[in-house]
């Protein structure tokens, strides 16, 4: 009898996810990024009873997550209600519009923005790990959550950074990089060379045109052992495809403000000689600058001109980013993600904390470090820690029409125009290696200008034969390359508000998402401010 109950018991999550009937909606949108929050707002003004579901607890994704510097570009080019976010926020400070904010300002403003258009919000709500999606031949009828709701909806739009609803909708996607081959890209695959972000040093800081001296560190410990943070496989023939991701990080939001500081925490499981290459690093650059090192040299703390606040990037050799602790992360299941998530925490956490304390970085530099700690008021249900992971880069949609380096530097111009992006193509470093002199070299950053150009449509669609009713207007289809200007923050808002314009338009015409008049399309959203053209400004 009590195995029975048991059973039953085990039982009873899929029996009331079969029992309970699902929530019906025109529009369901899955992930509440900045860009999915958009989706739903744009959806939700064109009359569609819309519904956003967030897997975790907050919404707005990196934007009130950490990156309140906002890579915008050229600001020409951010129109619509992506511009309207910005504007909104402003008017919170008091201002016409701000590019720089706090991170729960930014929350306050999604939240406020969702209430205002109607739109149906469901934190905690993360799709079922194995049969999370219902499909009858190319359409999703349902999505099931992990608490056993179930949804439906005429059109679906994937907004996480991750794309799951993607993956177990059958439709195609990659990951990593790849081969400068396959697309004809010159700045894809592993890099030949990586200029930026490496172990190099500024002699003068108080002079832009200083030049750079290389910093030469060897790999290894008395003892013959590769030191923490370095990676000893191989690291590949230039041009050559793989599967290691970009560099994750945390963007940090620091004040100086003592009334509202916490200190760094120690991490679990801290140990000085994880750091190892950075203490070396701090010694040798030093002495090779003739200066001791600034707290820019080894970070990049952006002032939000708020309440005393900035918030804090990857700068240089060693800093703020994971480099290879991101590799296992785009098609890992739940726990690997979790696993690495906490990583990204302790290995962040544990940076800060060396810095601040540690006897072997010199005394400028720590006494510059110890001005600053965690915003009190920020993130208060998370220990003053971001509560969003900056996923710069996880699984990619392909598409019919895959998005590549010439369509961001040559072929400019698209007839299925729905916005425009502008940021630099740029990739973080993504392994740090051995190099051929028995030197430790960072590889992989991209940091290459682009001409401002204009976003397709296509982009957001998956091929006809897998799925049409679903947009990824954030795990979209791109190359690599391409993927790293399209993937700022105010580009996947852009995208979402076309995605929730889009889904009106093939419910009301009773069309697949890949047969949505594109004319119609582009003249709704400039008609919603959107921006579709760029001309450099008159010398």
């Amino acid at each position: 009898m009590r195995r029975l109950l048991l059973t039953l018991l085990l039982l009873l999550p899929a029996i009331t996810a079969q029992t309970q009937s699902a929530r019906q909606f025109d529009l369901v949108v899955y992930g509440g990024t900045a860009g999915g929050v958009v989706t739903a707002i744009a959806a939700a003004r064109e009359g569609l009873k819309v519904a956003l579901l967030e897997p975790r607890n907050h919404l707005g994704g990196m934007v009130s997550g950490g990156l309140g510097w906002t890579d915008h570009g050229r600001k020409e080019v951010i129109g619509g209600y992506s511009l309207e976010f910005f504007q909104r926020v402003g008017r919170h400070y008091g201002e016409p519009i701000t590019w720089y904010f706090e991170p729960h300002v930014a929350e306050q403003v999604f939240k406020e923005w969702c209430k205002e258009a109607g739109v149906t919000v469901l934190c905690q709500h993360r799709l079922r790990e194995q049969g999370g999606v219902r499909k009858k031949g190319t359409e999703i009828i349902e999505i099931v959550m992990e608490n056993g709701a179930r949804f439906g909806a005429r059109v679906f739009a994937d907004c996480t950074y991750e794309g799951d609803l993607m993956a177990q909708a059958g439709v195609s996607y990659t990951w990593g990089r790849e081969s400068s081959a396959e697309y004809g890209e010159s700045l894809a695959g592993v890099r030949d060379r990586t200029p930026k972000h490496q172990f190099l040093v500024r002699k003068d800081l108080k002079d832009p045109k200083s030049e750079w001296l290389p910093v030469q560190l060897r790999p290894h410990d008395e003892d013959g052992r590769l030191l923490p943070e370095i990676y000893g496989g191989d690291k590949g023939r230039p041009g050559q495809a793989d599967r290691k991701v970009q560099a994750y990080n945390f963007r940090m939001c620091l004040t100086d403000d003592p009334n509202n500081q916490v200190p760094f925490p120690k991490p679990p499981g801290y140990t000085p000689a994880r750091y190892e290459l950075l203490a070396r690093f701090l010694k040798e650059a030093g002495r090779v600058a003739g200066r001791p090192l600034a707290l820019i040299d080894v970070m990049k703390p952006d002032n939000l001109g708020k309440n005393r606040k900035v918030d804090v990037n990857n700068n240089g050799a060693f800093s703020t980013d994971f480099i290879g602790g991101s590799w296992d992360y785009p098609d890992g299941d739940y726990k690997t993600r979790e696993r690495v998530w906490q990583e990204h925490i302790n290995y962040v956490a544990g940076f800060f904390y060396f810095l601040a304390n540690d006897p072997q970085v010199p005394k400028p530099l720590q006494s510059e470090m110890r001005q600053w700690g965690l915003a009190r008021d920020e993130f208060t249900d998370t220990n003053n820690w971001p509560h969003q992971l900056y996923v710069r880069e996880a699984r990619r949609m392909t598409g019919e029409f895959v998005m590549t380096q010439r369509d961001i530097q040559d072929e400019l111009a698209k007839p299925d125009v729905i916005g425009m992006g502008s940021y630099n193509s740029d990739s973080h470093n993504i392994q740090r290696i051995i190099n051929e002199q028995g030197f430790v070299e960072n590889e992989g950053d991209m940091q290459v200008p682009v001409k401002p150009y204009q976003i397709p449509w296509r982009i957001l669609l998956p091929k006809r034969k897998e799925a049409t009713n679903l947009l990824v207007p954030v795990c979209f289809s791109a190359s690599h390359v391409s993927y790293s200007t399209l993937r700022m923050e105010p580009q996947y808002m852009i995208i979402g508000q076309a995605a929730g314009v889009a889904a009106k338009l093939a419910i009301e015409r009773r069309t697949a998402v890949q047969d949505v008049d594109t004319r119609a399309l582009s003249a709704r959203l400039r008609e919603q401010r959107a921006v579709f053209e760029w001309k450099p400004p008159a010398k």
